[in-house]
This record gives structure tokens, C-alpha cells and sequence, in this order.
């Protein structure tokens, strides 16, 4: 029924794009601003309903109008809505104050904490993609896709990466300052159990390791960065496109850089979503060579 199952936060954003950071009390003018619908599993959802995947999501929101937008917004592109639980409790909300490539973020988690895990809806799709999980629930998706064959993409954050579950993870995402806080440096990817490890790295690009082990780097593309929120996501949507495409991983990689390219040239994590055929004439544009 599904090529994707996504499971993760659903978050309203709000983002000001400032000159500087107010100081204590102080009270200052945004230059820019953006509201809309985010969340990191949900931003990734929205780009591959957008390239033409059938795409289901695992989440919860509240009984409140963001609730409401969320699953009228996933239904309006085509995103399953039927593991998306609905709770007596205010929908997630995610503030942003951002000064440059500098970000301030506070996190209201709300209804996010109440998603359930649905093993049927999961057992009818071909491939799961994490983000922004605790680590049950981590441990348990990792686990029944393993016995059932189902492929993973495991965006981990900063939250810590399941000993017990590390070698039966696909393909573990994350970017350099996260990778650096738990392994250390980047020589360590080779040391890393899951089967395939992409890192973004600050500045752009990517550092690859196969699961036949070998270790490449991605070449990132230079733009001005307006916004970074949501280039990670977008990442996350081009690697996992272009694997259940039958794609090399190094070419998955490289649709990853395009849509976190296109990402941080807008403000707000959704605003750069463009369909497939749009998609592929920027990578021609830029002569990315890819297999589509």
C-alpha cells in the first residue's frame, strides 16, 4: 500500500529571521517572518508526496485548528492520514528566532508525545522513515521492520542511538555536529554498525559509508542560506527517493543535496516544495546527472 511510512512530529512553525538576538527584556523587529505547518518527519513526508510516492505517517495532533491543518493539508497531497492519532491535548509547536546561520529554537511537544506505533498500517509498506523519536519507539519500529524485511532510514538528532538496534538499521542520517558529539570525529564512520551512514556535513556535501564499506564524500551545492530549517528533511526526502528508486547510494545522496539546496534558499521548511518534474529540471540545470 505504501513505498514510505513516516513517523515523527507534526509542529506548527513559527520563524523570525532577525539582525541580531534581543538581550535581556529587550524587544526587537523581525526583518523576516514565516507561520506554517512543520515538523521534521512530516517536512520529509510532504517532499516525497510531492515526487509521486504513496506515503502514509504515523503522529498525533490535537483536537485544535494546527491539528486540523495538518490533516487537511497531508489528505490535499495525497499523505495517508489514518496513523495519525487525534488527542484532547494542544498540537505541537516549534518558535525559531534565527540571526544568519545562527538559530534559537524552543520546542513545545504537546500532542507529538502521544503517538502509537500501528504494526498492521506498518507492515504494508516497503520502507520507515524515523525522526525526532523516543527511544522505545525507536528500538521497536527498528526492530519489526528488521523481522519483516522492511527497510529503515533513522534521522537520529541528537538523541542517543540504541546499542541493541544499531546493526540492523539501513541507512543512519545525521548531520557533522551530531555525528562529532557521539563518535567523537569523522574518521569513525568505518566504526559505525549501521549498514549504510550519511552525514551531512557543515558547509555542505555529505560523507557516505556503504554497507560494503566503502567511504566517499558528496560534493554539496553552493547557495546563500536564507533559512536552514528543514534542509535536513529535504535531505532525508532525496536519499530515501532516490534508494527505493534502485538508485547508488552516492546518486540518492546527490537528490538529497538539491532538495536541501532549494530548502535554505527559502524561509521555512516547506516553502521550497516543488514537485518531481520541477525537481528534475534544477538537476539538469545544474548538471547533477542524476538517474531519474
Amino acid at each position: 500500500m505504501f513505498d514510505v511510512v513516516a513517523i515523527g512530529n507534526l509542529n506548527y512553525d513559527i520563524i523570525m529571521l532577525v539582525d541580531r538576538f534581543p538581550e535581556f527584556h529587550e524587544k526587537i523587529p523581525a526583518k523576516n517572518a514565516h507561520f506554517g505547518l512543520g515538523g521534521a518527519a512530516g517536512n520529509t513526508a510532504t517532499w516525497l508526496a510531492n515526487m509521486g510516492l504513496r506515503v502514509g505517517f504515523i503522529g498525533a495532533v490535537g483536537k485544535d485548528e494546527i491539528g486540523e491543518a495538518h490533516i487537511n493539508f497531508f489528505k490535499k497531497i495525497g499523505i495517508d492520514t489514518k496513523g495519525i492519532k487525534i488527542v484532547d491535548v494542544p498540537s505541537g509547536v516549534a518558535v525559531a528566532i534565527i540571526k544568519g546561520e545562527d538559530k534559537r529554537i524552543v520546542k513545545y511537544l504537546g500532542a507529538n508525545k502521544y503517538r502509537e506505533l500501528d504494526y498492521e498500517y506498518l507492515s504494508k509498506t516497503k520502507h520507515i522513515h524515523l525522526s525526532s523519536n523516543p527511544e522505545k519507539l525507536i528500538i521497536d519500529t527498528v526492530n519489526f521492520a528488521y523481522e519483516h524485511g522492511i527497510t529503515v532510514s533513522l534521522d537520529i538528532g541528537e538523541a542517543k542511538i540504541p546499542e541493541e538496534i544499531e546493526e540492523k538499521i539501513t541507512y543512519l542520517l545525521m548531520n557533522e555536529d551530531e555525528f562529532k558529539r557521539k563518535f567523537g570525529n569523522l574518521d569513525k564512520i568505518s566504526e559505525v554498525k549501521a549498514k549504510n551512514v550519511i552525514v551531512t556535513l557543515n558547509g555542505g556535501g555529505a560523507l557516505v559509508r556503504d554497507e560494503k564499506g566503502n567511504i566517499f564524500e558528496v560534493k554539496g551545492l553552493s547557495a546563500e542560506v536564507v533559512d536552514s530549517t528543514g534542509a535536513g528533511d529535504s535531505f532525508d526526502a532525496g536519499l530515501i527517493y532516490g534508494v527505493l528508486k534502485g538508485w547508488s547510494l552516492r546518486d540518492a545522496a546527490k537528490l538529497g543535496m538539491l532538495l536541501a539546496y532549494l530548502t535554505v534558499q527559502k524561509v521555512g521548511a516547506r516553502s521550497a516544495v516543488i514537485p518531481l518534474e520541477e525537481i528534475k529540471k534544477r538537476a539538469e540545470e545544474l548538471n547533477l546527472n542524476l538517474p531519474f
